[in-house]
């Protein structure tokens, strides 16, 4: 998205001095729990992995504010201004199962294992070429996902203030370079409980003004002319899939299964946050305390994308085919924002839109920092040295992190094209579903040997960059043509399909671990009370219950799926 675009398009938005000033006061905040952090912070641990210290409440907050960032609120908002309610499947079906399994399955394999990060879980499990693979794989990962997140950020302080996209690119690093670097994780997942509230504060009145000016739920039914906007099967438009049963089967399959869990379950800029709380117990209810959340924010997300085609006369020219219109689905939230909000509330959407982007970057930040320490420098470069050594490296990292961002958020305005999360999808395709592939099979059958860990993850990641090759147009070789986000389903699906058949045929012709040292990380070899959590204490209490909460989300997940889908 260019900034002559941007211009086309007039996304100016008419911010006042009160809108000014509540955004220089929230960054002063968070600058100030920064230099709080620091505090706080004595050794790489703590930097890292917050000491292992925060209570279930604040984690799984940060849990969910971490998701919070460009895939939420541009890549989602988009979605539903284009494919309408089926939107809601990657929440309901591709987010509250694989946070609800991470929770009661694999989170006491993470935690009771004591590892520092999910690669480490890895070197364990499978050796150090699998760890490799992993770690690297992990870190670039990071790094493109983090210049999604700049480049929405910039997008937006581009919309505000008239910056060029480099200048704003920027900025939006350097502020969240300054937080994590002063503070570390702690600094981060304190900063993104704060957002968690920011951005509900920001997103809610864009439904409710919305809302009013198309006449409420009913307004929004009448006024939608293509029925399989406002259902969310069998989402053919979505997929790209024309046959709506082979549709069903790759959201069910490729999204719901292999996407979602691969992304929930392995992604360390998630798992990081459960990996810092204080407890097995409380570990164990991050994913799951985050999950009730999630099942909520279609209310704030997609429903103002729905309306945004309704009433932004450039939006809804965009719908009915008119590629002139200077705008992208990307850019529905600062339209939305310039037709809908008064100043002082303004400020608030701006606010919550740049704390959104913010937490995205500083999640993808500080995860890749713990695992280019831990993972890659002090397994490969420098080992055995003092703690403090390592603690200066996490800081340089941090600062590498974010230059790199800067680079690879012009390779997301390039690729992002008209639906950012496209691109998303894609990069999770990659990178997520092989190893959800690879984790579920070594945890669950002890046979599994290190060779088959790094041979099928190599060769799933690599299948599913073949499918995203002859399916994009941009590439020339389009021998696939399948539109939306289906190439990414497909990619995923037949990435998680083909690592297990990898693994298992080097399985049947390599050497296993010996049982003694899978013990902790093999389901079967694993005691049962390893896997436990206490219940006295703090992790006292019934509504503590991992299960019941999980139990609890998961019914409600399918009550919403009866009322709205």
């Amino acid at each position: 998205m260019s900034v002559s675009v941007l211009a086309e398009a007039d996304l100016r938005l008419d911010a006042g001095p009160l809108d000014y000033a509540l955004l220089v006061i929230y960054f002063v905040v968070v600058l100030g729990i920064g230099v709080m952090a620091r505090r706080s912070v004595s050794s790489s641990l703590d930097f890292l992995l917050s000491g292992r210290s925060l209570p279930a409440w604040v984690t799984g907050l940060a849990f969910i504010s971490a998701n919070l960032g460009a895939l939420e609120l541009m890549g989602m908002t988009a979605n539903g201004a284009q494919y309408g309610m089926a939107t809601v499947h990657y929440y309901w079906i591709g987010a509250i199962p694989a946070m609800v399994f991470l929770g009661l399955v694999m989170m006491p394999f993470y935690y009771g294992s004591k590892v520092r990060s999910v690669p480490e879980f890895m070197r364990r499990r499978f050796g150090k070429p699998a760890h490799l693979v992993n770690a690297v794989s992990f870190a670039v990962a990071q790094v493109l996902i983090a210049g999604i997140n700049l480049f929405a950020l910039a997008v937006i302080i581009d919309a505000l203030l008239g910056w060029p996209l480099p200048v704003s690119i920027c900025v939006a690093a350097l502020v969240v370079l300054a937080y994590t670097t002063l503070g570390g994780l702690s600094a981060a997942i304190y900063n993104e409980v704060l957002q968690f509230f920011v951005i509900v504060a920001a997103l809610a009145p864009l439904t409710i003004v919305g809302l009013i000016k198309v006449g409420g739920w009913q307004g929004i039914v009448e006024k939608v002319t293509d029925s399989e906007q406002l259902s969310a099967w069998p989402a053919t438009e979505l997929t790209g899939i024309n046959s709506p049963v082979w549709s069903v089967i790759g959201l069910v399959f490729g999204l719901g299964f292999v996407l979602s869990f691969g992304y929930w379950t392995t992604n360390f800029a998630e798992v990081q946050r459960a990996m810092s709380a204080k407890s097995m117990s409380a570990a164990k209810r991050t994913p799951i305390i985050g999950a009730y959340p999630k099942a909520l924010i279609p209310a704030i997300i997609i429903i103002p994308g729905i309306i945004a085609a309704l009433i932004v006369p450039e939006m809804t020219r965009l719908k009915a085919g008119d590629t002139d219109t200077g705008v992208a689905y990307n850019d529905v939230l600062p339209l939305l924002m310039r037709d809908l909000l008064p100043n002082g509330i303004l400020g608030i959407a701006i606010t919550g839109l740049l704390a959104s982007f913010m937490a995205g970057v500083a999640a993808n930040v500080s995860s890749f920092n713990t695992v280019f320490t831990y993972d890659l420098w002090q397994d490969y470069v420098k080992k055995d040295r003092p703690d403090e050594y390592y603690l200066r490296v996490g800081r340089w990292a941090t600062v590498g992190a974010c230059v790199l961002a800067i680079g690879t958020a012009f390779i997301a305005a390039a690729l992002g094209g008209s639906n950012i999360m496209d691109y998303i999808q894609a990069l999770f395709s990659f990178f997520n579903a092989p190893l959800f592939a690879t984790f579920i099979l070594g945890m669950f059958w002890k046979r599994m040997t290190p060779t088959a860990g790094w041979v099928g993850l190599l060769a799933g990641t690599f299948t599913a960059i073949f499918i995203y090759a002859v399916s994009e147009p941009s590439f020339g070789i389009e021998l696939l043509e399948l539109p939306g986000q289906g190439a990414s389903f497909l990619g995923a699906g037949l990435a998680f399909v083909v690592d297990i058949l990898v693994s298992v045929a080097v399985t049947a012709v390599t050497r296993p671990k010996p049982d003694s040292e899978l013990v902790g990380l093999v389901y079967s070899l694993t005691p049962k009370e390893d896997r436990a959590h206490a219940t006295t204490g703090e992790d006292a209490g019934w509504y503590r219950s991992p299960a019941l909460l999980g139990g609890g989300v998961i019914a409600l997940t399918a009550v919403l799926y009866f009322v709205f889908a």
